[in-house]
């Protein structure tokens, strides 16, 4: 049981590094969008690059490690959790929404104005929907 309450304090540690990434990341696109000059430009390619690989990815990579720890440590519990299921395909959509900041993050080094600030904005929300129905899920434990 201690070994599972580390994994677990590791876990939320991970995913409170992995979520204040993802919050921040599109935060850099919004002002990237509406910088104007090469120098800002240049300085928001290197924030971007150094958030996305030094800390978003390395977050997301232990936040699923010490998730996945836990569910093989009490697997034969959290088999027939819902809430459980639930929050793993939250997970994998934050996932996919990891990625797409990835992919997003290449594509404004060369054109800034790929997207507006606005479409940045509205980008930025995703997450937290997420969050909320996550630690819901934790918390609550509704099914």
């Amino acid at each position: 049981m201690c070994v599972f309450l580390y994994f677990k304090a590791f876990h939320i540690i991970a995913m409170v590094c992995w979520f204040a990434a993802i919050f921040y990341l599109p935060r850099l696109f919004v002002y990237h969008a509406m910088s104007g000059d090469a120098v800002s430009q240049e300085r928001f390619v290197v924030m971007e690059r150094k958030l996305y690989r030094g800390i978003m990815t390395p977050a997301m990579v232990a936040t699923w490690a010490f998730g996945l720890a836990m569910v093989v440590n009490n697997f034969t519990i959290y088999k027939t959790q819902g809430w459980l299921h639930a929050k793993l395909l939250l997970v994998v959509a934050l996932t996919m929404y990891h990625f797409a900041c990835g992919h997003f993050r290449k594509q404004l080094i060369n054109n800034p104005t790929y997207k507006t600030h606005t479409y940045w904005r509205w980008f930025n929300e995703v997450p937290v929907f997420i969050l909320i129905a996550v630690v819901i899920l934790v918390v609550v434990k509704p099914f």
